[in-house]
């Protein structure tokens, strides 16, 4: 069993989500502050439909200014006139409450660190299978385990070694709970990732995002063992090298990108 370290690592200085919603607000800000005296000095209403497009524009202004990445940008350029399109239909804030707390539930590391959910596909454990076969005394990290879509094959295929996943999302934690509750060759743990100790593992995978990869980088070279190795699925560190590429071959055209410590 290698349970979670009791003393928290520091967190990586990664930009939260809540840095694009200020620049939203900021945007509603600059754009009302215009339209409520101007309108409001010839008794006119606010003509929402030409409001929400003046905020969209001055948001993608702001993210642009401040270097946003272009899916920010994106994203700021429909959310004003799809929030607008949406409150004509009149649809009870209940259901926007519910569908919040629904999706919470399964993409939490998405709002709490631009992690979303991917799941590896069969073609990707498959290679995980083949680069792990030679190790013999193998303790597997899976960071970001989702509902255990790569750790169930590997520890069902492997019943010498030792497999633990780590997840934060509440259901798909469950989910995952659930699954490999009959593996006694596999641990699943509730838990931040950047919290969790990498020491003890000899093969550390991960499948999340660009945005926490130099950061991850940075964690795992601390922790990790010489000798051991790192795997992310698609998503290569900037600017470091990797030992090698493996081409997973599968429709997403997956590449592992192995960084031997």
């Amino acid at each position: 069993m290698h349970p979670p370290a009791t003393e928290p690592q520091a967190v990586p200085p990664i930009r939260p989500p809540i840095r694009q919603l200020a620049l939203q607000l900021a945007a509603v800000f600059v754009v009302l502050s215009l339209a409520w005296p101007y309108y409001g000095i010839r008794n006119e209403e606010l003509p929402w439909p030409q409001i929400a497009f003046a905020i969209a524009g001055v948001a993608i202004l702001l993210a642009s200014l401040t270097r946003q990445p272009w899916w920010w940008r994106l994203i700021h350029a429909v959310f004003a006139p799809l929030a607008w399109c949406v409150s004509t239909l009149e649809i009870d804030p209940g259901w926007f409450l519910l569908a919040f707390c629904l999706l919470l539930l399964v993409y939490r590391g998405a709002l709490t660190g631009q992690i979303p959910l991917y799941l590896s596909s069969r073609a990707s454990t498959a290679a995980l299978l083949d680069l792990t076969a030679g190790c013999h005394d193998l303790h597997f990290l899976d960071l970001g385990a989702g509902i255990g879509s790569v750790l169930i094959p590997l520890a069902r295929a492997r019943p010498d070694a030792h497999f633990t996943g780590v997840e934060n999302a509440p259901a798909t934690w469950l989910a995952g709970r659930l699954r490999t509750a009959r593996l006694n060759n596999c641990d699943w743990h509730w838990g931040d990732i950047w919290r969790y100790e990498l020491h003890s593992y000899n093969v550390v995978y991960a499948f999340l995002s660009p945005a926490p990869m130099s950061a991850l980088w940075q964690k795992v070279r601390r922790e990790m063992h010489p000798g051991s190795l790192f795997v992310s699925n698609n998503f290569s560190v900037p600017d470091v090298e990797p030992s090698s590429v493996i081409e997973v071959g599968d429709e997403r055209r997956t590449l592992l990108y192995c960084y031997r410590i």
